[in-house]
């Protein structure tokens, strides 16, 4: 079974910054506004405090829902 990191994110999904990224600290939520690629797919991402990054890969990434599931246990 493939593990919660290895499935794609999809366009207008709800996200959170699992690390820091620049301009925007760890746990900040946002919204995936474009998915590109086929080998590496990356991620361009509008975040909740106005900063907007692309290149993000899955890895840097968390569902909202995992999220708060992770924050509640």
């Amino acid at each position: 079974m493939a593990s919660s990191s290895d499935r794609p994110l999809r366009r207008r999904q709800k996200v959170v910054a699992a690390t820091e990224l620049p301009g925007v600290p760890e746990g900040t939520p946002g919204r995936i506004q474009l998915v590109n690629g086929f080998s590496w797919v990356r991620y361009r991402v509008h975040f909740d405090n106005g900063v907007e990054l692309g290149f993000l890969d899955r890895e840097q990434l968390v569902p909202a829902k995992e999220w708060k599931q992770e924050g509640a246990a």
